[in-house]
């Protein structure tokens, strides 16, 4: 578990603050390691390290995490170690220079990853799925685009984005939602064809001109401010070019929304929304479920107190 956010903000505004606030509302989801990864003027500017977001980022590293798009990213590991090298975003310089931030798990991770190396030639530096995933979808990239020059966001073929992520959605098995931005282009988010893993975007108005956000929970687009637009569906991609276009599209076959019921049960906060159910109130009906199945099966119980479970 992991929680990922992607924001595009206007032009000349930087939104590391944005994204700074926004993981600290995410911070439930991972308490390992946090990263942030913004782009300026061409230059990708990173800062990632364990520990909690309010230890990972000081003054020094916000001044320096200049742009007005980027990603981040809160970790929890479920695959790989806990080394300071596996925090995210990951990033590679081919083609355009992409960074990804990933939350969920492969399960043909060992396939995807001698694939890679045998087949595609490509290193992979850590034990982390996530960098299999960035890397193959570089992979799915490149092959796509062998002559396209990197003459900004007016030239891109939004098919082709599209297309590589069908293709990356092909190969790999799993529960995953995916945020990645791309080097003079934009931020492109993805989610599993079964919804495992939970992601939503949001946008708001500022002088005329369009914001967006993308992220595991609800409760971090509301926090700062953004309007929910609505949940990525199963399967689906979400593209959003550097001056705030948005373009989505389904990019998996055999769609099954059978999202992970441990993020009603205690994975997300209670004041967000999932897939259109609130988790404070899911809560609630599983809690009076139990009950009524404690009465059918134990009318004669001595139960005095019922109590909540700490938070995780």
């Amino acid at each position: 578990m992991c929680g990922i956010i992607g924001l595009v903000g206007r032009r000349g505004c930087h939104i590391n603050q944005l994204l700074y606030d926004g993981l600290t509302v995410l911070q439930h989801r991972g308490q390992d390691a946090a990263g942030m990864m913004t782009e300026h003027q061409g230059r990708y500017h990173l800062r990632k390290s364990n520990g909690l977001v309010k230890d990972v980022f000081h003054k020094r590293h916000m001044t320096n995490l200049l742009g007005s798009i980027g990603i981040g990213h809160v970790r929890y590991p479920t695959a790989g170690s806990s080394s300071a090298a596996e925090a995210q975003p990951f990033y590679v310089n081919y083609p355009f220079g992409i960074s990804l931030a990933h939350n969920g798990n492969l399960t043909n991770a060992e396939e995807i990853a001698n694939l890679l190396t045998s087949v595609h030639r490509r290193h992979v530096n850590t034990t982390s799925d996530s960098e299999l995933l960035l890397n193959l979808l570089a992979m799915e990239l490149h092959t796509r685009t062998p002559n396209l020059q990197i003459n900004g966001e007016s030239h891109i073929d939004v098919n082709t984005m599209f297309d590589a992520v069908s293709a990356l959605q092909s190969q790999i098995t799993g529960g995953y939602a995916c945020v990645s931005l791309i080097s003079g282009y934009g931020i492109l988010a993805f989610r599993d064809p079964n919804g495992i893993r939970p992601l939503i975007f949001g946008s708001r108005e500022i002088d005329g001109q369009k914001e967006w956000i993308v992220a595991s929970e609800s409760v971090a687009i509301s926090a700062l401010g953004f309007e929910v637009e609505r949940d990525v569906n199963p399967g689906e991609a979400v593209f959003i070019t550097s001056s705030g276009q948005l373009f989505t599209k389904q990019c998996a076959n055999n769609i099954n929304l059978t999202p992970c019921i441990f993020e009603h049960v205690y994975f997300a906060r209670p004041d967000s929304t999932i897939d259109g159910i609130s988790v404070y109130q899911s809560r609630l009906n599983q809690g009076e479920r139990l009950a009524q199945r404690i009465m059918e099966q134990f009318p004669n119980h001595d139960i005095d107190a019922v109590i909540p479970v700490p938070d995780s």
